[in-house]
């Protein structure tokens, strides 16, 4: 379900700006100064989800001036770059959710845009495998959901039958999906890119945006600035920040919540002569007492293999290693209600995946569940990402889709749209969330050609 939510009128005069501020009220300036660049939309975040999103809007509506603005040097420098790549089938997701929708549609979308653009692909497999009797009822539960989420060719397989797939894992029993694969993310977002580019679309890297200003200009009366001083102006904005999306919400003056809490998984890479160990993804059945989805088995698309990853809190919203700390990020976590509740509610899970990260050998005796012949000798430390995580002050956490606008609060309030949560599959599900977003641009916006 998407949530719209919609913050308390902002009355003013025109030509104010709204500054950063740590309430959800803004405050304001005057602004008066016209030069900057305008654009009818601007997409503010070069993720997978606004690469698709500025993609999209560019093909629907090729006569419109449209800018993807990246705070980075690079697109997909942060979540779309930095995960397993894996591409999702829809089996986990609750029947009739948006995630379970989009992510059914979207993987099609992807396998088809792939062969489209030659992207190399992996459509390896996944194995979620029951190694524990008091498993399967869950396992079954998960089929049940694929099956009405409309997963194509899920077959239940009995423990003989895992090892005729992947002849190294031992279960009870297991779901197969022939379909879920692997692919690189990062390259597909930036085949996005070029696509929106080719379509006429701008693009402008290293434009971290720190304030919102309204302007005199009653046709572009949005005006996005940097840090150094640089403007844009806009009729309409999309943001699809990720990590950064409840700060660049707040603002435009739209409230806290949800709040984006970071959690750091870490890989292992199985040592290359053991890569044969594994060609499908082998994932756990997961526990519905905890959070996250445990440590799994993952072949990519450069012929490593990955396991993991943990969830542990990172200590800043771009927290890749321990040593990445950022205080006022730390401090804003830890001030959070949610996040300590969450904390106090998970703090055994909490230590276990803590533990893990700090001794390696913790995750392997995970996967060893299945494959027997891994051992602490065959891996070394790998990658790591960093989820955002949106999340209620009552420490739930949100796993559908979330939309803000300020509808009736003056030209921001009414130009500007933040998806402030897409959550995973978020990658695999980019081409089918674009189409959702332009059609809610649309219908919220009504801008033509």
């Amino acid at each position: 379900m998407i949530a719209i939510k919609c913050a308390t009128s902002i009355t003013g005069t025109v030509a104010r700006s709204f500054m950063s501020v740590t309430s959800n009220t803004a405050a304001y300036r005057w602004y008066s100064c016209d030069t900057s660049k305008k654009f009818d939309i601007v997409v503010i975040g070069g993720g997978i989800v606004g690469a698709a999103s500025a993609r999209e809007l560019s093909l629907r509506h090729p006569s419109l001036n449209i800018a993807l603005v990246e705070k980075e040097d690079h697109f997909a420098y942060h979540q779309s770059g930095n995960n397993s790549g894996v591409i999702h089938a829809g089996i986990y997701y609750k029947p009739g959710s948006l995630k379970a929708k989009l992510c059914v549609q979207g993987m099609e979308l992807a396998y088809k845009y792939c062969d489209e653009k030659n992207i190399k692909y992996l459509k390896c497999g996944k194995l979620i495998v029951a190694t524990e009797r008091h498993e399967i009822p869950v396992l079954l539960d998960l089929y049940d959901r694929g099956i009405q989420n409309g997963v194509k060719d899920l077959q239940l397989l009995e423990g003989n039958e895992i090892r005729q797939i992947e002849p190294l894992c031992k279960g009870l029993q297991a779901i197969w999906s022939p379909n879920t694969g692997v692919v690189s993310w990062a390259e597909v977002t930036e085949s996005y890119v070029d696509d929106f580019k080719k379509c006429g679309g701008t693009t402008n890297l290293n434009f971290e945006v720190k304030r919102f200003s309204e302007s005199e200009n009653a046709e572009y009366p949005v005006v996005i600035s940097d840090n150094q001083s640089n403007n844009i102006s806009a009729k309409y904005v999309l943001t699809c920040c990720g990590l950064h999306s409840d700060t660049v919400a707040v603002l435009t003056g739209c409230p806290e919540e949800p709040k984006i809490i970071p959690f750091r998984g870490e890989y292992l890479y199985l040592v290359p002569s053991k890569s044969n160990l594994a060609k499908a993804n082998i994932y756990p059945v997961p526990d519905p007492r905890f959070p996250f989805l445990g440590v799994h088995i993952t072949p990519r698309i450069d012929g490593r293999v990955i396991l993991g990853p943990n969830a542990i809190l990172a200590y800043c919203k771009e927290g890749y290693k321990y040593s990445d700390v950022n205080m006022k990020d730390l401090k804003d976590i830890l001030a959070f209600s949610g996040f300590r509740k969450l904390a106090m509610k998970y703090a055994t899970f909490g230590v276990k995946e803590l533990t893990r990260s700090i001794f390696p050998s913790l995750q392997v005796k995970q996967v060893q569940k299945y494959i027997q012949e891994i051992t602490s000798a065959d891996v070394e430390r790998g990658p790591a990402g960093v989820r955002a995580q949106a999340m209620a002050k009552d420490g739930s956490l949100i796993e559908d889709f979330v939309f803000d606008s300020q509808p009736g609060s003056g030209a921001i309030g009414s130009r500007v749209l933040h998806c402030r949560n897409a959550p995973s599959p978020g990658a695999t599900s980019s081409l089918a969330i674009a189409k959702m977003i332009a059609d809610k641009m649309e219908s919220e916006f009504k801008f033509k050609n």
